[in-house]
Parts: C-alpha cells; sequence; structure tokens
C-alpha cells in the first residue's frame, strides 16, 4: 500500500517505518515545517518525498494517516486536498471519527472513506524505534470495507488489534495518563526530591521496577498496593508531610495520592 503521513512527529517518527518495514511504501510526509519532514524521511524511511504543502490530489498514495496534535487536525482538514476515494484516518486517542468525518465532508471537494488508527502507547524521537508488535492498536472506520482494510493493516505490525469505537477510545486514553503521563511525573518529582539531598535517582529503580512488576501481574493493581496510606501508618505520613512543609505542591499531591488509597482501602 503506498501510504502518505501528515505530520512528521512523535507518532510518525515510529509508525511509518514500522509500516514500511512490512512491506507497504511512505510515498510522502507532509509538515508545516519541511525541516521536520525532511528529518523524519532522512532518518528512518526509504525514499519518501517531504513536502510542505497540503495539496495532495494527484498523490499515488491510498492511506493519509494525519499524526497531527489534536488542536491542529480542523486547521489540516481544511489545507488537504485528496485525491478521490482516499482513505484518510487520525491517531488521536480523544479526536472522534465523527470529528474527522464531519471535517472531512466540510473541507473535502471530493469523497473520500475515514478512520482511526490508534495505537495505545507512548512515543518520543528519542527513544529508539518501538516494536508495534505488543503495541495495541485500536481501529474505527466509517464504513465496512475501510474497516476491514484498517484491521488487515494493523494485523500486518501488531498482533494486539481491536475494534474500539470513539467513547471507549476516550476512556482508553483517560486511563492511559494515569498509567503512564502521571506516573512519570511522580518518576519525576521523586528524582527531584533524590537529587535536591544528592542522593542517586539509581537507588529506586529497582523498586520502580518491582512495583511495575506486581501491578502488571496482578489482575486488579490495587491487591498489591503498598505503603504508608494502604497500612494506615499515620505517624509516617505526618512525618513526610513535614519534610514537605515548604513544598506545598509536593505536599498537596502526597495529600490527595494518600487520601486516594484510603478511599480505595475502604471501597
Amino acid at each position: 500500500m503506498e501510504i502518505t503521513f501528515i505530520g512528521a512527529g512523535n507518532v510518525a517518527w515510529h509508525l511509518a517505518p514500522a509500516l514500511e518495514n512490512a512491506g507497504h511504501h511512505v510515498n510522502e510526509v507532509v509538515s508545516r515545517q519541511l525541516s521536520h519532514a525532511r528529518q523524519l524521511v532522512s532518518n528512518t524511511l526509504y525514499d519518501a518525498r517531504p513536502r510542505s504543502d497540503f495539496n495532495l490530489a494527484q498523490s499515488v498514495s491510498q492511506l493519509f494517516i494525519l499524526t497531527v496534535p489534536d488542536d491542529a487536525l480542523p486547521d489540516v482538514c481544511a489545507r488537504l486536498v485528496l485525491p478521490e476515494g482516499a482513505i484518510v484516518v487520525h491517531t488521536s486517542g480523544t479526536r472522534s471519527l465523527g470529528d474527522l468525518t464531519q471535517l472531512m465532508q466540510v473541507y473535502s471537494d471530493v469523497p473520500v472513506h475515514t478512520g482511526v488508527f490508534y495505537p495505545l502507547q507512548t512515543f518520543s524521537r528519542q527513544q529508539s524505534l518501538l516494536d508495534f508488535e505488543e503495541i495495541p492498536l485500536c481501529i474505527e472506520a466509517a464504513d465496512p470495507e475501510t474497516e476491514s482494510q484498517l484491521v488487515a493493516l494493523g494485523q500486518e505490525i501488531s498482533s494486539i488489534v481491536y475494534l474500539v469505537d470513539s467513547a471507549e477510545r476516550r476512556v482508553l486514553h483517560l486511563a492511559a495518563v494515569f498509567a503512564c503521563n502521571f506516573t512519570n511525573h511522580l518518576f519525576a518529582i521523586a528524582k527531584g526530591l533524590t537529587d535536591a539531598h544528592d542522593l542517586e535517582f539509581d537507588l529506586l529503580k529497582p523498586l520502580i521496577r518491582e512495583t511495575f512488576r506486581k501491578g502488571m501481574a496482578a489482575a486488579d493493581p490495587a491487591t498489591v498496593q503498598t505503603g504508608p496510606a494502604r497500612r494506615g501508618d499515620q505517624k509516617t505520613i505526618d512525618t513526610h508531610l513535614d519534610m514537605l512543609r515548604h513544598q506545598p505542591r509536593l505536599q498537596a499531591i502526597y495529600d490527595l495520592l494518600t487520601a486516594s488509597i484510603r478511599a480505595g482501602e475502604k471501597g
């Protein structure tokens, strides 16, 4: 399949080479910042054409993958000119299929097919290319034929492909923010505390690994919760809060998470 990426950010950085490694051809990478498109092409792709214009009416691609920030989607769709019958998908966890379908109905001069091709993973350009085999792909489409094509494409790069509608995808994205983004922020807080006292953050890494191992192995992570809030150790909690007395933001976070753990224990 001939594929065009619109957007050259973190998702495209990993998804584009995964599709090429599965035997597909990325024909073009479009970005308003031409340098971003060139960087993606030169670093991870074979012979894609970098470009900054959105008139793709003469493109030979059958699939157009929008890997742009959610807020940019309306503006990008307004600029896009696509060939008739193209499949255009977004990769957003929060934007609905209806959003894309409506935008294309408003802005496209020719009929196109719309869908969602959402990889449930965290991506950054700084990391090595991820193996999509174990990355869940959430598929949705406006018509059965497009759905079948997107599922088949997903199964070529991942062993975890699900049909997930827009409402379900939003729930998954919300859960992912708790499981991923907030968790990483807590790592950053922990590192800030160790750095402030000239301690090595590496000392916490075995604990972090074991915490993740237990949480992922458990049917319900709440059953393997540990710590002073779990055991009702108010003396330790008060000591920790006193240690944070000059850091009200961290004190508030500590208080909130402690209360949440306690509420969970009470059912």
